[in-house]
C-alpha cells in the first residue's frame, strides 16, 4: 500500500494554541501539498468550523477548502491532493460521511496513495476499521460502526491514565478497553493528548509528546514512546 496518514490525537493541548504544538509536523507531512480539502462533519455548525480550521492553517501556507462548501462532494474527494478529517463526535462525522456515500471514494483513494489523509480525534478515529473505540456519546445513529480501515488497529484518542488518587467510582479509560477486548480482538492504541502516528506505506511510527498505551486482548498494556517503531501494527 502507498498511504500516507498522520492521525493526531488532538487538535490543541493546553496552553497552546490551535494545532501549534504539531505544526512542524504537519507542515513536514503535508510537503508541497498546500491545498487542504478539510471536512467538517464531526461539528453541528460545519462552515464555521471549517473558518476556524481556516483561520489557524491558511497563516501556516495552507489553503483550506470546505468540503461543506462543494456541492459535489463526491466529486471533491475525487480530485483532493489531501483531507484533514476534524474532531467532534465521531457518531455525527460517521453518520455524515454516509449519508454522502464518501466512505469508499475516500478509502480506495487513500490507500492507492493518491491522496493525503490527516485526521484530528474523531477524524483518526474514522481512519481506523471501526468507531467502536471513540469516547464520544451517540448523538446520533449512523448506519454502520464500521469506518474507513485505512489502518488495521483501532484508535483511543485523548487516551489518559488512570488517577490513582481519584475517588471517581466509574471506569478508568483503561477498563473501558478492556471491555473492547471482551468482545473485540484488534488491537488499540490509547493516544495520549499531544501523540500522533504516521504512516508511510508499512512504516508506522509514534510521534509528538507523552507517548501511548498499546491494549491487546488477552494481554498487559505495553508502554509506548515517542519515536517508537510502530510497524508491527500494520
Amino acid at each position: 500500500m502507498q498511504r500516507r496518514l498522520l492521525l493526531i490525537s488532538t487538535s490543541r493541548i493546553h496552553g497552546q494554541p490551535y494545532m501549534a504544538y504539531c505544526q512542524e509536523t504537519v507542515q513536514a507531512f503535508w510537503g508541497q501539498t498546500r491545498e487542504i480539502l478539510f471536512v467538517p462533519f464531526a461539528a453541528q455548525d460545519q462552515a464555521a468550523y471549517s473558518q476556524k480550521v481556516r483561520a489557524h492553517l491558511e497563516p501556516m501556507g495552507f489553503n483550506v477548502t470546505g468540503l461543506e462548501d462543494c456541492d459535489d462532494k463526491a466529486a471533491a474527494i475525487a480530485s483532493a491532493a489531501g483531507v484533514f478529517v476534524g474532531g467532534g463526535n465521531t457518531f455525527l462525522l460517521t453518520k455524515t460521511m454516509y449519508e454522502h456515500n464518501l466512505i469508499e471514494p475516500l478509502r480506495k483513494r487513500v490507500l492507492a496513495g493518491e491522496m493525503l489523509y490527516m485526521g484530528s480525534s474523531a477524524g483518526s478515529n474514522l481512519a481506523c476499521p471501526t468507531m467502536m473505540t471513540t469516547n464520544d456519546m451517540p448523538i446520533v445513529q449512523p448506519p454502520s460502526f464500521e469506518a474507513l480501515n485505512l489502518v488495521p488497529f483501532q484508535i483511543n484518542a485523548h487516551y489518559y491514565d488512570p488517577d490513582p488518587n481519584s475517588t471517581h467510582m466509574g471506569e478508568t479509560r483503561a477498563e473501558r478497553l478492556q471491555e473492547y477486548h471482551q468482545w473485540n480482538d484488534r488491537p488499540v492504541l490509547g493516544l495520549r493528548e499531544g501523540a500522533m502516528v504516521q504512516i508511510e506505506g508499512d512504516k508506522a511510527a509514534l510521534l509528538g509528546q507523552f507517548g501511548a498505551k498499546l491494549f491487546q486482548a488477552n494481554q498487559e498494556p505495553q508502554e509506548l514512546e515517542i519515536g517508537a517503531d510502530l510497524s508491527f501494527l500494520l
